[in-house]
């Protein structure tokens, strides 16, 4: 179980059905979330503001949203945060299509189509094990 899951998502029914579906999971401790991606980069900024070392392990990005979509997030956190934010893994939550070409020019750990399905979580909790049994050898 990760502690902290940071879920960027305009639609409120995929925030709930990830919150049930994590839950039924036992996937996240605790679920943040952001409508957009300019929200999470405020989220990540005031991080870094605190000097805060409780951030997600996760980020599940949509890609289409209103303000600030999942590929100018993308950008702006490639570029301004992801040096000090390197540990969070980050997954494409998608119904795009061609999403996961255009997403391997960032530092992407996963991509998962929408809806979020408790196999998909059990996959994704099975590989972050995998990394993090890596990282303690």
């Amino acid at each position: 179980m990760i502690s902290k899951l940071l879920c960027v998502d305009d639609d409120e029914i995929t925030l709930m059905l990830i919150k049930i579906v994590a839950e039924m999971a036992s996937f996240a401790e605790e679920i943040i979330t952001c409508a957009n991606g300019a929200e999470a980069l405020a989220y990540y900024q005031k991080q870094i503001e605190e000097e805060s070392s409780d951030i997600p392990e996760l980020i599940f990005l949509d890609l289409n949203m209103p303000v600030m979509n999942g590929w100018d997030f993308l950008e702006e956190f490639s570029k301004n945060y992801y040096n000090q934010f390197s540990q969070t893994r980050i997954v494409i939550l998608s119904s795009a299509i061609n999403a996961k070409a255009i997403a391997a020019k960032y530092h992407i750990f996963d991509y998962i189509a929408k809806p979020v399905t408790f196999d998909a979580l059990k996959k994704l909790t099975n590989e972050l094990m995998v990394i993090q049994e890596t990282n303690v050898l």
